[in-house]
């Protein structure tokens, strides 16, 4: 008897076990789920040569924003000399530009090069993105066509940050989250209408983090003085957390555990601090100024952090710290201003000066199994890995494809 049904062929699913895990897109702002941890296992570090060989390069203009790869596509955004910002499609495999969408929009250079510095996310479709200056757009992924598109300074008078906006929209259910105002502001992801919105102060430079308590849904906002938690069917306050930056760059994501607590870590000397989130008022379980957390928000695995401590300098250390103590247990010095990700056991580092290296996740010790000098120039930009291809950019705009398939 087949206890799959008399229509079963018993060869379909071993096939299906045998099927390799590829297309695992990336299609938001630190990967799936938000914690710059990939399920992906088909990839591997051993490559011939020196370095991984690379598929391909575009020139994107300048700018310090991620990528988002769905279903064969890549999304980036650049700014020219023409006071131009520009969204770019390409093909992932291939490098083949699709299309492209520019606006207006200055450069915005105060105390760094200035561009582009948002990540688009793609649900389905529909692109969503918005822009440093406060346009907000919903596109036909496929073909770049506008679905909607608002101007959120110029309709509902939202105050821009000093740097303008850089965190991603967040999709949940029916609505887009923005990190716009002191906690928030939400929009209808079809129509683009308001939901809700908060007070028009300025807002941080965070992605909205969300979690679940209790059958709800919050999501947690930056602004320049605080982190707050909101429900995201109406907007009401939940709990806030008063956070002082200096020149209110509280720009890292907090890091949300299944027990009620949060992480949060912010640069220019002013550390960390594990809270318990409850009522309005966390608790503050330690703080400490050994692990600061300025551009790249770090990665939890099994209890440690594992993130960048320092700010946009070459000295900044790539660290892993305890999450419940604090306490460091390694550091790599002179890693920059870069970012890391992990998958299948593994951290994928790449450096503030473009060094790739690989190393087990360990919170014994950082040991690279390998390395390879990839990119030039300044690599703030968070990478991404998505079916086994590797994707990075530098400041500049040089965005490379390296293939890291087995």
């Amino acid at each position: 008897m087949n206890p799959f049904g008399p229509r079963f062929n018993p060869l379909l699913l071993i096939l299906i076990a045998a099927a390799p895990l590829f297309a695992i897109d990336w299609p938001s702002w630190r990967g799936p789920d938000q914690k710059n941890i990939s399920p992906e296992t088909e990839w591997t570090h051993q490559w011939t040569g020196d370095k991984p060989k690379q598929l391909w390069h575009a020139d994107v203009g300048l700018g310090f924003g991620s990528m988002a790869v769905v279903e064969n596509r890549l999304f980036t955004l650049g700014h020219d000399t023409n006071e131009t910002t520009t969204l770019y499609c390409f093909n992932a495999t291939t490098g083949k530009r699709n299309w492209k969408k520019s606006w207006n929009a200055p450069l915005g250079d105060k105390y760094f090069e200035g561009g582009a510095l948002s990540t688009p996310v793609i649900e389905e479709n529909r692109l969503y993105l918005l822009g440093r200056y406060g346009k907000i757009f919903c596109l036909k992924a496929k073909s770049g066509e506008s679905i909607w598109e608002r101007d959120l300074v110029d309709e509902i008078g939202v105050r821009l940050p000093t740097w303008g906006f850089s965190g991603a929209p967040v999709i949940h259910e029916e609505k887009l989250l923005l990190n716009v105002g002191e906690s928030g502001l939400c929009l209808d992801k079809i129509t683009g209408k308001t939901i809700w919105q908060s007070a028009k102060r300025a807002s941080g430079y965070s992605t909205p983090t969300l979690y679940s308590d209790n059958n709800k849904t919050y999501a947690i906002f930056s602004s320049d003085k605080l982190y707050s938690a909101v429900n995201v069917e109406n907007g009401n306050s939940v709990w806030s957390y008063r956070w002082l930056t200096r020149y209110g760059v509280n720009a890292t994501d907090p890091i949300v555990t299944d027990d009620g607590h949060a992480f949060i870590s912010t640069g220019y000397g002013k550390g960390s601090a594990y809270i318990k989130m409850f009522k309005e008022d966390p608790e503050t379980l330690w703080k400490s100024r050994d692990f600061a957390n300025q551009l790249c928000t770090s990665i939890l695995i099994d209890g440690y952090l594992y993130g960048v401590h320092g700010d946009t300098t070459p000295k900044a250390s790539l660290r892993c710290v305890e999450l419940k103590t604090g306490k460091t247990q390694w550091t790599h010095e002179n890693f920059g201003s870069g970012n890391v990700l992990a998958a299948n056991g593994k951290l994928i580092a790449l450096s503030g000066h473009g060094d790739l290296l690989i190393a087990p996740v360990s919170p014994q010790k950082f040991s690279p199994i390998a390395k390879a000098k990839v990119l030039e120039g300044k690599c703030w930009s968070a990478p991404v890995l998505a079916n086994g291809l590797f994707y990075c950019r530098n400041a500049e705009g040089d965005l490379i494809c390296l293939d890291l398939r087995p």
